[in-house]
């Protein structure tokens, strides 16, 4: 028998380590070959880790709600075979040399000096009850953390937990304690009025009538992300009407041989989104991100689109170089990712990487709204709902009252880099690309 080591996987650039919400198996349950183990969460998507091997559970290395760093050990499945592998084919590699005598002097004093360091270890969880994931745990253990200092440190996590950006804040911020507390003396003995005013939250009564909801775990993180956006962009929007008759007119005219050829509903926002990336196109300093004193210029224009879950928050799923598909294209992959999103089956590649991002806040009655942009990117477009509204058309032989199809377009930009002049430009281009659409077109 063989013992296979599954092991938390990469889930993208930016992840480093996810938590564990749940698992599917227990020790002793037979798995199959892609079955899957685990589900995970991570700051961005919730997932699961399908098994690479057939075989029996025999150890789980973690429980629920730890969490755990990418590429470590979670479970150990036993095989038919002979020798131990891991998900990351160690069985195939080079068999270690034997080390010489005196080359295990030298490791024999490395491993005495580490374990001075790593003397007294920092245990899962504390006398006070406070939980430490094994990432964290670990990075107390190199940096020489004791337990009472790493009690000490505000956690941003669940339930108050320490996460590894808040030790590794703390670590950075440890050398200059003493410089900080003689700043903090000196704005102390400063006059009031020199003083900057903290904002704190109102205090909220509850009484027996009041239902008491917890946030869910993904709405504490948008809660954070949209708090941290105001703080970081100087938000600026510019609003637009735009009317879409023609867009509307020619949808039902070919919506019915569209689905016959293509197998797929034609709606609005698809045909907005081919819109949309087309003008990004066209004004490429849109389509940048910030970063301290300097600005990327993004090569790729992927569109995000924010897509609702069956809880009713928010995800946005990412349209991979949008400005490269036909219209065809884009509707498959509106369609796919919008309803992959409320199956809760978008894998972690799919939310990262967007470069501008489109809501469609129409979809919900809205003529209009003022998003807030997902950072790092610079804008956000709202799309309203499609009216039916009185205009003044205007022809050659004299404007007259008619029944148009209209909406209401918010460009919400950061005002840091884009300034109103290309805010504005950029809208306007929008509207004259979605006005000039050819209602005799084919698709």
């Amino acid at each position: 028998m063989a013992r296979f080591e599954l092991k938390l996987p990469k889930m993208g650039e930016s992840v480093a380590e996810a938590t564990i919400t749940s698992w599917l198996k227990e020790v002793g349950d037979t798995i199959e070959l892609d079955e899957a183990v685990v589900e995970i969460a991570t700051d961005k998507v919730d997932s699961e880790v399908p098994s690479e091997v057939e075989g029996t559970l025999v150890e789980i290395l973690f429980e629920k709600d730890d969490v755990v760093a990418v590429g470590e050990t979670i479970a150990v499945i036993e095989t038919e075979g002979g020798e131990t592998t891991t998900a990351n084919n160690a069985s195939s590699a080079p068999k270690k040399e034997e080390v010489k005598p005196q080359e295990a002097v030298e490791v024999e004093k490395t491993i005495e000096k580490a374990s001075e360091i790593v003397a007294t270890p920092i245990a899962k969880t504390s006398d006070s009850g406070k939980f430490y994931s094994p990432l964290v745990r670990n990075i107390a253990q190199t940096e020489g953390i004791s337990m009472d200092e790493l009690e000490s440190i505000s956690g941003t996590g669940k339930d108050g937990r320490v996460t590894k950006d808040d030790i590794l804040s703390y670590i950075d911020n440890r050398g200059n304690a003493t410089q900080k507390e003689e700043v903090a003396a000196k704005v102390t003995s400063a006059p009031k009025a020199a003083q900057k005013t903290v904002a704190k939250a109102a205090p909220v009564s509850v009484n027996g009538e009041d239902e008491v909801i917890e946030m869910s775990r993904m709405g504490k993180l948008i809660s954070k992300h949209m708090v941290d956006s105001v703080q970081t962009s100087a938000h600026v929007q510019s609003f637009i009407e735009i009317d879409v008759t023609n867009i509307v007119k020619w949808r039902g005219k070919i919506k019915d041989a569209y689905f016959k050829r293509e197998g797929e509903k034609l709606t609005f926002t698809p045909i907005l989104m081919h819109a949309v990336a087309s003008t990004i196109k066209k004004y490429p300093l849109i389509n940048i991100a910030v970063d301290g004193d300097t600005i990327i210029k993004k090569k790729n224009i992927n569109l995000g689109m924010a897509a609702a879950l069956p809880d009713g928050n928010l995800i946005v799923p990412v349209i991979k170089n949008a400005d490269q598909l036909n219209l065809v294209g884009m509707t498959k992959s509106v369609n796919d990712l919008a309803t992959r999103a409320r199956n809760n089956a978008l894998k972690p590649d799919e939310i990262q990487g967007g470069t501008y991002t489109v809501t469609n806040v129409g979809s919900f009655g809205s003529v209009m709204g003022t998003p807030i942009i997902n950072q790092p990117q610079v804008a956000i477009l709202a799309l309203g709902a499609i009216r039916k509204v009185p205009a003044v058309i205007e022809t050659p032989e004299g404007d007259f009252i008619g029944i148009r199809q209209k909406m209401f377009v918010s460009h919400s930009y950061d005002h840091r880099v884009v300034n109103g002049a290309l805010g504005g430009m950029f809208i306007k281009t929008l509207k004259e690309t979605l006005e000039a659409w050819d209602v005799n077109q084919d698709f």
